[in-house]
C-alpha cells in the first residue's frame, strides 16, 4: 500500500530532480543532487525509487497526472462538452510540462527501451484513464476501451509534436490537437449514422426465414 507521506516525498524529489535531468538524465546522480536540495537522506531517496531510472520516470508521469487533474478540477467545466474538457486537460498537461520539456524527452527515451515498454504503456493508460474520468466519462461497455485507446494515440502523437514545437505558448500543438479531435468527432458522427442505418435494415435471418 502506498503511503501518502512517501508519495509526498516522491513528489518533492521529482520536482527537485527536474533541473538536473537535461544534463544527467533520470540517473542516481540526479536523484542524489535532488535529495541534497530537499534535505532527504540519500538512502531514503534511493529507497523511494528502488528501480532507478524507470521508477523516476514513473514518478514523473504520475506527478504530472496529479497536477493536471488538480488544475482540471479547479476549472469551470459545467458548460463544456466532453471534447472541450479533453482538450483543456491536454492543454493543461502541456502547460505544466513546458518548463520540463527536456525531462519529458529523456523520459520518452527511457520508456523506449525494450525492457520499459510495458511500463510506458501502463503510464500512458493511467494518464488517459484519468483524463476520461475527469471529463465525466462513465462508460462501462466496450467504448471504455476504445475511448482510452483513441486518446492514448492522440496524446502520444501530440507529445512528439509538442517536443519540437517552438511556437509561442505551443500554439501549433494546440492546433494539432484541435485537428485530431475534429477528426475523432467526424468519425464518431459517421459511426453513429452507420449504426442508425444498420438498425433500420431487416434482420437477414428473418428475410431468409420469414416463418421463424
Amino acid at each position: 500500500m502506498r503511503s501518502p507521506l512517501a508519495d509526498n516525498e516522491r513528489d518533492r524529489l521529482i520536482e527537485a530532480v527536474l533541473p538536473d535531468v537535461p544534463f544527467d538524465g533520470w540517473s542516481r546522480a540526479a536523484l542524489r543532487a535532488a535529495a541534497q536540495r530537499c534535505g532527504i537522506a540519500e538512502a531514503e531517496a534511493a529507497a523511494l525509487f528502488p528501480g532507478g531510472a524507470p521508477d523516476l520516470v514513473a514518478g514523473f508521469s504520475r506527478w504530472a497526472d496529479c497536477r493536471m487533474l488538480d488544475r482540471l478540477e479547479g476549472a469551470v467545466l459545467d458548460e463544456l462538452g466532453t471534447t472541450a474538457r479533453i482538450r483543456l486537460a491536454l492543454q493543461m498537461r502541456f502547460e505544466l510540462l513546458a518548463p520540463a520539456r527536456e525531462a519529458v524527452r529523456r523520459a520518452l527515451a527511457e520508456l523506449a527501451l525494450p525492457q520499459n515498454a510495458a511500463l510506458g504503456c501502463r503510464l500512458l493508460y493511467e494518464t488517459v484513464d484519468g483524463i476520461w474520468y475527469a471529463a465525466g466519462d462513465a462508460a462501462t461497455d466496450f467504448s471504455f476501451y476504445t475511448k482510452r485507446a483513441t486518446l492514448a494515440a492522440l496524446l502520444a502523437a501530440a507529445t512528439v509534436y509538442w517536443l519540437d514545437d517552438r511556437s509561442p505558448d505551443a500554439a501549433d500543438t494546440a492546433l494539432f490537437i484541435d485537428r485530431r479531435l475534429g477528426d475523432l468527432r467526424r468519425f464518431g458522427a459517421a459511426r453513429a449514422r452507420l449504426d442508425e442505418f444498420l438498425a433500420r435494415l431487416p434482420d437477414p435471418f428473418r428475410v431468409l426465414h420469414p416463418t421463424r
